[in-house]
């Protein structure tokens, strides 16, 4: 069985920590007392002292190692929640190392620069084990190997959904055996998955114990019945774990408070309501806006120029858009059309050869030169450097009507780039499909992930094909 698999495969885990520990502090060592940076170091600690302590060490990096969820199985675990905590465990690690060294032992002899090579070495390795763990591990599954067995109980629209993430990543090593159902027939297939039975059938698969898992996957109508199926899978000691059928009123990652024993799910969590979240990005934009316009200041003075020289009218455009809130504000932008009535500029988006568009208002929109002036509204703080683009009043009416949590986007502020842009939805594209990635940045956001979108934006460049 896999759960036994994976008893043996933590334990084996447990003993590659403390080898890769162990050479990790050895080569510390090394590099300051024998290799090219030992220079004129000198040997207040004896080696045996030294390598003494690895018996305080060993044991405590391999309990932070579990505290910080570092032997959870690693089949849908992320690799950059891995590498944070990682991070985190070293970093402890070697704060409670300062602590019980220098403050409780106080052996000031100790070397500092030996334990600051440890840390940066140890994470390294560690994260190099743990990439070669995950890919043989992958490799194996690919083959059909180390499958974990699992029976859905209920057809529903969150069963569908499922199925197709695990065929779609057979990597993961899940091998789906049927489901279970009362109001789908017998026999009736999902891409090659059967529908085995009724949901009673569990009374007799169960104790048999030959699942890894059952995933309750069953439609609304059907949840009176979650307590009694629950109930029947923990009796049977089968891991259970429910996939709800509302995944599209519900974050991804939903948060739940304790109201005094009973568990209330946020509908919508937004980091950036933290406090410290906020003005941490704030201090971003600001720092970032800055810099921005210091260094594309060359740029925007071209543009100017040749604003000016090539049609009539003001060198940069102001147009009301919904940011924060739903409170309105004057986005800029460099001029790239004709002067036009407010009626006129009201009626739609701009379309590929509109005529409305200048000479030079059709490079500026290509390169996305024009949106330079909005670097001055993240440094006023209607804007931020990424989050959803903003959007006239206009189409904020039309597109609340239309499309499902449209208005969730409002609860950040909008900015100069985002996720949806740097996954090519740009200009004339779906609406639906930027405003999932608008909520998935949302829902999800970090600093890490706000750096990711800015180091694509370059990375991918400016060029806008469907900008007209």
């Amino acid at each position: 069985m896999i759960k036994d698999n994976q008893k043996y495969f933590n334990r084996m885990h447990v003993v590659i920590d403390a080898v890769v520990i162990i050479i990790s502090y050895l080569v510390a060592w090394l590099l300051k007392f024998v290799g090219p940076f030992s220079g004129d170091a000198v040997r207040s600690l004896s080696f045996e002292w030294y390598m003494t302590a690895l018996f305080g060490i060993v044991p405590v990096y391999l309990i932070l190692y579990y505290a910080f969820n570092l032997y959870t199985p690693k089949r849908v675990q992320g690799r950059r929640l891995e590498f944070s905590n990682i991070v985190k465990a070293n970093t402890v690690g070697l704060l409670l190392w300062i602590g019980g060294i220098y403050v409780l032992l106080k052996e000031i002899n100790f070397s500092r620069d030996m334990l600051f090579y440890f840390y940066f070495i140890n994470m390294c390795l560690e994260e190099l084990v743990r990439m070669a763990i995950r890919y043989l591990l992958r490799d194996i599954r690919k083959r059909g190997l180390n499958q974990k067995h699992i029976l859905l109980v209920g057809y529903s629209k969150a069963a569908e959904g499922y199925i197709d993430r695990i065929l779609e990543n057979p990597q993961w090593g899940y091998q789906i055996r049927g489901i279970l159902d009362d109001n789908v027939e017998a026999g009736t297939t999902y891409r090659g998955i059967k529908v085995l039975g009724r949901i009673a059938n569990l009374m007799v698969i169960l104790p048999e114990n030959r699942l890894d898992e059952i995933a309750i996957t069953l439609g609304l109508s059907e949840y009176y019945r979650l307590q009694e199926i629950v109930a029947m899978c923990e009796k049977s000691g089968v891991h259970t774990k429910f996939i709800p059928d509302y995944n599209n009123i519900i974050p991804t990652k939903p948060y739940t408070e304790d109201l005094l024993g009973l568990p209330v799910i946020n509908i919508r969590y937004v980091p950036l309501t933290n406090t410290f979240n906020a003005v941490v990005k704030r201090l971003m934009d600001i720092f970032g806006s800055l810099v921005a316009i210091i260094l594309f200041s060359p740029v925007m003075l071209f543009a100017v120029i040749m604003i000016k020289l090539t049609s009539p009218g003001p060198l940069i455009y102001k147009q009301e858009r919904v940011g924060l809130h739903n409170h309105t504000f004057m986005m800029y932008k460099f001029r790239s059309m004709e002067v036009q009535s407010k009626e006129s500029e009201k009626k739609a988006w701009t379309v590929k050869n509109d005529p409305r568009v200048t000479g030079i208002g059709k490079l500026m929109r290509r390169t996305s030169i024009d949106e330079l002036p909005q670097l001055f509204n993240i440094l006023k703080g209607d804007m931020s450097l990424v989050g959803p683009r903003p959007e006239r009043p206009f189409f904020v009416e039309k597109f609340r009507e239309e499309i499902p949590r449209y208005m969730v986007k409002h609860q950040v502020r909008p900015g100069l780039t985002g996720w949806a842009q740097v996954n090519g939805y740009r200009g004339n594209t779906s609406i639906r499909k930027r405003i999932e990635y608008d909520l998935y940045y949302i829902e999800n956001w970090s600093i890490g992930l706000d750096i990711k979108i800015i180091l694509l934006t370059f990375l991918k460049g400016f060029i806008n094909k469907n900008a007209y």
